[in-house]
């Protein structure tokens, strides 16, 4: 039976980041519309945190059974390791995806966006089949498509929605930014795992692309943003601020396309969250800043 700190280590904490961050732009960018709503931002930050770490199990339980994980370099997965029955880590699963719902229809009802309910169904439906079902996209090569647009314009302008209403062009901007560091996270992972993959038959996007290319698009993703950065700052200047995370995407970047491999990876893993993390909250700023700029 698996411990409490593995359960918590196959919840994979690295990855909340991505849970946190599109909830602080979206919820920046209701504030620089005038609007204060913590009740939402916060059911919002449940729905996207329960989603992450429902993913995670599932991606776990749905690895786990078909022996992808039985040779990891990775943190520790909780079926791979026999650590935890896989009926234990899919009723985990289950259970967060059931909070995530449970928040999401709140939203709705405070929000009376109630055609949202759709889209959430759609988001926890994306997140079992990434790796679940008899034909996972993941394996695929299409996961970094869904991960842009769920955690990206999905998130990040539902935030929005159910907060202040219709996103604004840096809301839009920065959906666009958000999903593309959030698929940089992916594509780390996922960059690492390219032998144990190709070996499972499991046909990630960076198994399809390779190594090299695999290498050129992380560095693209995790750059892009700030580029977008400045291109809105043009009409809002505050927007710039974001720019200040730029040295965080050095480490990172300089470590992937040097070559690093294996367990190195798995640092650049947790610098991409921590870049993805800092260049959101400075976003958020800004999009509350430019309401006075």
């Amino acid at each position: 039976m698996a411990t409490p700190a593995q359960w918590v280590q196959g919840a994979r904490p690295r990855t909340l980041p991505t849970a946190v961050s599109p909830v602080l732009v979206g919820t920046g960018a209701a504030l620089g519309d005038g609007v204060v709503a913590p009740v939402n931002a916060a059911l919002a930050l449940l729905v996207a945190v329960s989603l992450v770490i429902g993913v995670n199990f599932a991606n776990d339980y749905s690895d786990g059974i078909r022996g992808t994980d039985d040779e990891r370099v990775g943190p520790m997965r909780l079926v791979g390791s026999k650590a935890a029955s896989p009926e234990a880590v899919r009723t985990a699963a289950f259970a967060c995806f059931g909070v995530s719902a449970l928040a999401g229809i709140t939203l709705v009802a405070l929000s009376e966006q109630w055609w949202m309910i759709a889209v959430g169904a759609v988001c926890i439906a994306g997140a079992w089949f990434y790796t679940g079902g008899r034909r996972p996209y993941g394996y695929a090569g299409l996961g970094e498509v869904a991960v842009f647009l769920f955690f990206g314009p999905v998130a990040v302008l539902g935030t929005v929605l159910t907060q202040s209403g219709a996103p604004g062009a840096p809301a839009v901007v920065s959906a666009v930014a958000v999903g593309m560091l959030t698929c940089a996270v992916l594509v780390a992972n996922n960059l690492r795992d390219i032998p144990t993959d190709t070996a499972a038959g499991k046909r990630t996007l960076a198994v399809l692309l390779g190594d090299t290319d695999t290498r050129r698009l992380y560095a693209a993703l995790a750059l892009a943003p700030f580029v977008l950065s400045v291109a809105i700052g043009l009409r809002s200047w505050p927007m710039l601020v974001a720019l200040a995370a730029l040295p965080l995407a050095v480490a990172p970047v300089r470590s992937v396309l040097g070559g690093a491999q294996g367990r190195a990876l798995v640092a650049v893993l947790g610098r991409t969250g921590v870049l993805l993390l800092g260049w959101s909250v400075l976003t958020a700023v800004g999009l509350v800043w430019g309401r006075f700029g």
